[in-house]
């Protein structure tokens, strides 16, 4: 099945030169100028992929970025000709998978998205019932999960911490995006309560097998150990 990418990108040149690059990889591409059109093609088209330029008239990458998020977890790519970390950790806060500066190379752009995919597609096996990655089983009906067949014992909180992660395998999350994803909008507590949450994961998951969380500046990626 050819993949759908909605990419969004006001440079008319630049935004042709990419698509002709994933179009000989097989991809669908839904072209889109400036943040209202992307929007407004994303609420048409189910597609699997979105690479998103920060600088664009009309509405900026990260407030498009910021209203896909509230609605869907399709993997997105940023692209700016900004090198700022500042941009880089909000577009990572809103919830962005890959960040690419220009001058880019579509070639490796492609490749990007094509490894993102994968581990979105692949990493993770579904079915109504369980998520599974490795020999990580998670049972949701059943609120467990289980390494290597060996059960671990997961207090509520640390159940929901670990299906969130495990659905977002291979992702960089903002400790203040899981936090509002896990604990709720409006939690009281403050980060500390994710970085002692994920201390606890890694004791009682490393005890079985080789999952980690990897801190990626102010948050985490969640994959097997290297």
């Amino acid at each position: 099945m050819r993949r759908k990418i909605l990419l969004v990108e006001d440079d008319v040149l630049m935004r042709e030169f990419i698509t002709d690059y994933f179009k000989k990889e097989q991809w669908d591409v839904y072209e889109a100028e400036n943040g209202r059109i992307a929007l407004e093609l994303f609420e048409q088209i189910s597609v699997d992929l979105v690479v998103l330029d920060i600088m664009m008239p009309e509405l900026d990458g990260f407030s498009v970025c910021r209203r896909i998020r509230k609605q869907s977890d399709v993997p997105v790519i940023i692209i700016t000709a900004r090198s700022d970390d500042e941009d880089h950790m909000l577009g990572f806060e809103l919830g962005a998978d890959e960040y690419v500066t220009k001058p880019l190379s579509p070639r490796v752009l492609v490749a990007r998205a094509t490894a993102l995919m994968r581990r979105s597609e692949g990493t993770v096996g579904r079915d109504d019932d369980l998520l599974v990655y490795g020999d990580l089983v998670v049972n949701r009906p059943a609120h467990s999960a289980a390494v290597a067949g060996t059960q671990i014992s997961l207090s509520p909180k640390e159940y929901e911490l670990l299906l969130f992660l495990t659905k977002h395998y291979g992702k960089v999350l903002a400790r203040e995006y899981i936090l509002n994803a896990v604990w709720g909008y409006d939690y009281l507590g403050d980060v500390r309560t994710v970085d002692t949450h994920i201390k606890k994961l890694r004791a009682k998951l490393g005890q079985e097998g080789r999952y980690i969380c990897t801190v990626i500046r102010s948050g985490y990626k969640f994959e097997l150990e290297p």
